[in-house]
């Protein structure tokens, strides 16, 4: 079956993000665009027509890079749980994403894209806006759960975001490097330990 010209321009366009976050992954800052568009089996002509030149495609990618935390078996918690089984299922996924034999990889693609978008204003820029994204997002989860009997608030929800997303990274880091090997118990405790008066501050 024939793709439509809306479907082409989509695959090829998935393609070369694929593609992109591949090279930039061995390569960081020295991925050249050539090596790009031939990994995606398309030309550099392609990339200028979709993403008006690797800049773009560098943003693009960016934009479409989540990061490493799965929300997906959070939103299968039901909205009147408590708030430590959301916090809790959450840092039992790191540690499972953590200990998986591709962690490896995924750490090594942050530490490229690092070296990307230091050296580049408008990729940082973009970088920050999708982690604020992704810290909202992981917020959202959190505000209206129930702990000690009061819903917790939005900017409550919002401080515990930040705490935990910066202690299940580093602990995962730990975890990747073989530095130590946490357990999924341990992360659940110290996500746990995170919920407390000064962590959450005022309602």
């Amino acid at each position: 079956m024939r793709l439509t010209r809306a479907e082409s321009k989509a695959a090829n366009r998935r393609a070369l993000i694929d593609a992109a976050r591949e090279v930039v992954g061995r390569e960081g800052a020295n991925a050249k665009l050539e090596d790009i568009a031939e990994l995606a089996g398309l030309t550099t002509g392609a990339v200028y027509s979709l993403f008006g030149g690797k800049s773009g495609l560098m943003v693009a990618m960016i934009d479409d890079y989540t990061g490493p935390l799965d929300l997906g078996p959070v939103e299968e918690i039901a909205p009147g749980r408590p708030l430590e089984e959301v916090v809790v299922t959450i840092a039992r996924q790191y540690w499972r994403m953590s200990a998986d034999p591709e962690a490896a990889a995924l750490l090594l693609f942050e530490v490229r894209v690092m070296d990307l978008v230091l050296n580049d204003a408008e990729l940082l820029t973009k970088l920050n806006t999708a982690i604020d994204a992704s810290q909202a997002q992981l917020a959202e989860h959190l505000a209206g759960r129930e702990h000690a009997g009061v819903p917790v608030t939005r900017e409550q929800a919002v401080r515990l975001a930040l705490a935990l997303k910066a202690m299940l990274s580093g602990l995962g880091q730990a975890v990747v490097l073989g530095v130590h090997g946490s357990s999924e118990e341990y992360f659940a405790d110290v996500a746990r330990a995170l919920i407390t008066p000064g962590v959450l501050g005022p309602a």
